[in-house]
């Protein structure tokens, strides 16, 4: 007897969470969620200082990677094209993520932004694409971080004749070790973030600092790099445009903003904040960002000064002991074996910890958008499953990339460069929008900038917008079957009766309840008149029997899940009518009729005509626009939603 609930007990701990998330979705919003269902953090915030630190897991941790990449990409000119890449951040990426904080203080985002602007199937299309990105973004930080932390193991002198060639496998324990976390349940825990930040930015500030007195103390090496450059370059207006032109390769440089406002539910506002304006909430994030961003720019600029200056080109070639770590290189080579290794400890965690925090972005975007949509099967909104599928897909990336740090590069940079220019675009209609004629130049030739960025990076690396079509093809296939599968269900996660309504439905409570399924046209007496005998004619419906006329007028049909809206009138002096509000029109009529039974105690019947032409091309039309095939819809939609069939409403087509 004990076998059979075995799997039960994994199949409730797999979806463990679902349930609550599932009354959520029907209209009831938890205690302790944000108005997209999103759980906020149970106690009020922390200083924005800790916060930060979250963000510091996924931004401060590509100096693991970053300096090494920038080499190889600009050469000699990697700390010139870096200052590029620092004025691009604190005067392009900062102001417009200040803003997106300004416009999402929940944590939405820029991709919400930009579904507030567009609506229909064209708003869905365009933000499934955008979480194609997105999820280029975070499952390439996962796996990028983790490859990276493991050429800091495989490099370093105690471990390298031991883990020399195992460098996949140590990548996919890693990621293994992440999913572990997270099935277990993982909290995000600031308090272990503050002490892995604070430590690897003290660390890498002794390595700066050594770097720099060691270039100050051996002058030949400025000299023999402004030499190199001339020989190579020219002259310094053609080294500047050079560096405007390859900067783009430095893009990882810029991760870290959309995290930085994902958080910001976790960050403390004032006493007099509201939930529709934390203004306290607002002014914090914002230190986070521009402090994050200045921390960073400098260590952006004096991390690829001394790396380029001290490291011999060919150690940054793939193979080459300073490929991915240069940083960690420079430890090694001035400070010793021990300080080395405890550096490369440090640089492991906080890209382990990286890792969690891109999953942690993962799961708290997919399931914002995904089920809405109805593009996620139900166990989607559970968080183990979810896990268990972003694990596969990071090993399946591990594995085509071997685990290699530099081809994973173009991937992320395009993921980051096509998010931050979504926000770019997004904030300047914003401004517009608010009649801000100043910064609407101002984010617009941003945004230029940033599409410059974006399509520089692609030409140049296609592999990442490759991997990102990948993504969305992906999302987009899976979300229509998802769509597909899911269409028969009832969708409506309330209903609202007005006055009159309500009272049609208490008079017709003790006797028969008909009602006649009608598409409005002119509304007219003759409408309804008939229409009323056509439907009594085909079916019979005795003379004294009275009748009620449903409507249903179609909003959004790319919505998935919504409410509906019931409003009664009598039209002409005689005939009343239910006029419905909703996504879909079968989907509006089934809940219609289970709702009044419900309320009445009895099993009511709706009338229909059958719908001329193609059942294919009716079905199309209902699963597009919410219309279509209307009467054996309605009916599929009810068996669904009551299993019992002796309590479903009666469906007539003739």
């Amino acid at each position: 007897m004990a076998t059979p609930a075995q799997p039960s007990r994994l199949r409730a701990w797999l979806l463990e969470g679902l349930t609550d998330q599932t009354k959520h979705r029907s209209g009831h919003r938890p205690e302790g969620s944000d108005e997209d269902g999103t759980p906020e953090a149970a106690d009020h915030g922390r200083p924005w200082w800790r916060v930060m630190c979250l963000t510091g897991l996924d931004y401060f941790s590509t100096l693991g990677y970053q300096p090494g990449i920038a080499a190889l990409a600009a050469g000699l000119l990697s700390p010139l094209a870096t200052i590029v890449l620092v004025i691009l951040t604190l005067f392009g990426a900062l102001p417009v993520y200040r803003r997106v904080a300004e416009e999402s203080p929940h944590g939405e985002g820029s991709i919400a932004m930009l579904e507030r602007l567009l609506s229909f199937w064209k708003g869905k299309l365009f933000v499934l694409t955008l979480l194609g990105f997105a999820a280029t973004d975070f499952l390439i930080t996962i796996t990028l971080s983790a490859a990276d932390a493991t050429a800091h193991m495989v490099e370093n002198p105690h471990l390298t004749s031991t883990l020399n060639g195992h460098q996949v496998l140590i990548t996919l324990i890693l990621i293994a070790l992440l999913g572990g976390v997270f099935l277990k349940g993982f909290s995000e825990a600031i308090g272990v973030a503050v002490v892995l930040v604070f430590s690897y930015l003290a660390l890498n500030v002794v390595v700066i600092a050594v770097g720099l007195v060691q270039v100050v103390s051996e002058p030949h090496v400025i000299t023999d790099w402004k030499q190199a450059l001339i020989t190579e370059h020219g002259n310094v207006f053609m080294m500047i445009a050079i560096a405007l032109v390859v900067f783009p390769k430095l893009a990882l440089g810029l991760s870290g903003f959309e995290t930085g406002v994902a958080v910001m539910p976790h960050v403390e506002g004032s006493p007099d904040d509201t939930e529709e304006k934390p203004a306290g909430r607002i002014r914090g994030t914002k230190k986070l960002l521009t402090t994050a961003a200045v921390i960073m720019s400098v260590f952006l600029i004096t991390s690829s000064f001394v790396t380029t200056l001290l490291i011999p080109a060919d150690a940054f070639q793939p193979g080459g002991e300073a490929n991915g770590r240069a940083l960690a290189y420079l430890a090694h080579e001035y400070l010793g074996s021990a300080f080395g290794t405890v550096y490369d400890v440090s640089t492991i965690l906080i890209l382990w910890f990286a890792g969690s925090s891109a999953m942690a972005g993962l799961l708290n975007l997919m399931p914002r958008y995904l089920p809405r949509y109805g593009m996620a099967p139900h166990w989607a909104r559970a968080l183990r499953p979810m896990v268990i599928v972003f694990t596969l897909i990071a090993f399946l990336v591990t594995w085509l990339f071997d685990a290699d740090v530099d081809a994973q590069g173009g991937a992320y940079a395009t993921g980051v460069l096509v998010l931050i220019t979504s926000a770019a675009v997004a904030v300047t209609i914003a401004a517009r929008r608010a009649h801000e004629r100043g910064w609407t130049i101002g984010f617009g030739i941003i945004s230029a900038v940033f599409l410059y960025t974006t399509a520089v990076n692609v030409a140049e690396r296609p592999d990442g917008v490759k991997i990102g079509a990948c993504f969305i093809a992906g999302i987009m296939a899976l979300s229509l079957l998802s769509r597909l599968a899911r269409v028969f269900e009832l969708r409506v996660t309330h209903i609202e009766f007005d006055d009159m309504a309500q009272r049609f439905i208490r008079d017709t409570a003790n006797r028969t309840i008909r009602f006649i399924a009608n598409e409005p046209d002119n509304r007219d007496a003759d409408e309804y008149r008939l229409k009323k005998q056509q439907i009594r004619a085909d079916n019979d419906i005795p003379a004294e029997d009275d009748v009620m006329f449903v409507e249903v007028t179609v909003l959004d049909a790319s919505e998935f899940e919504s409410g509906m809206r019931v409003r009664g009138e009598v039209l002409h002096g005689r005939y009343r009518v239910l006029s419905l509000e909703s996504s879909s029109i079968p989907n509006a009529l089934a809940a219609l009729l289970l709702h009044v039974r419900d309320e009445t105690g009895q099993r009511p019947h709706i009338y229909f005509e059958w719908t001329e032409g193609n059942p294919m091309a009716n079905f199309l039309r209902f699963f597009l626009f919410g219309q279509g095939e209307v009467a054996p819809v309605t009916r599929e939609v009810i068996r669904e939603a009551e299993p019992d069939r002796n309590r479903r409403p009666h469906v007539h087509a003739g």
